[in-house]
């Protein structure tokens, strides 16, 4: 059976406790979204597919009339995932509608193309802030990786937010062009 990325996301966080789909998605959101998102409609159907394929086992944790189910790391899970783990990275993946934009911009006047490059300037250090925000939550202890990856989106996003930058100032320093012209 082959996994999705989603997949490893659940496996990984359920290596370190039992959690529901719906925890799973709410640390996702605070974690792993920055590089790698989840939704729910990716994480139910992949905890059923690692269910019966014993990756992971349902635990009932039912309180009054709510239904809800933990999901726990069976050994063939762990197997898996450190299989996973010890394997070089094979996709490299970035989605970013502003690049996107920017790429197609030729058809705007260049003052609209540094619109673009400043409104993505200003997501970028938006989202150190929110990453800086969470830099005291970690137990880099314990654990020094969620760390070292938080770190990287800092310093990541510090530097798109300054190439952004350096982008605008080479358009406004371009000869002027007409609409469309390359």
């Amino acid at each position: 059976m082959e996994l999705s990325a989603t997949a490893y996301v659940i496996l990984g966080l359920v290596s370190r406790e039992a959690r529901s789909g719906y925890e799973i998605k709410a640390v996702v959101d605070k974690s792993t979204r920055f590089f790698w998102a989840a939704s729910y409609g990716q994480i139910y159907p992949e905890l059923k597919r690692l269910a019966e394929a014993g990756l992971v086992e349902g635990i009932d944790a039912s309180t009054g009339d709510r239904k809800r189910t933990r999901y726990a790391i069976t050994a063939d899970g762990e197997a898996e995932l450190k299989d996973w783990l010890r394997k070089p990275p094979e996709v490299i993946e970035m989605r970013e509608e502003g690049l996107l934009k920017l790429f197609f911009s030729g058809v705007l006047k260049p003052a609209e193309a540094v619109e673009t490059l400043r409104a993505m300037r200003r997501q970028r250090l938006d989202l150190v802030e929110r990453l800086r925000s969470m830099e005291g939550e970690k137990e880099a202890i314990e654990d020094p990786y969620p760390s070292m990856v938080l770190r990287a989106g800092i310093e990541f996003n510090e530097w798109f937010a300054e190439w952004c930058e350096r982008m605008e100032a080479q358009l406004l320093a371009a000869p002027a062009r007409e609409k469309g012209s390359r």
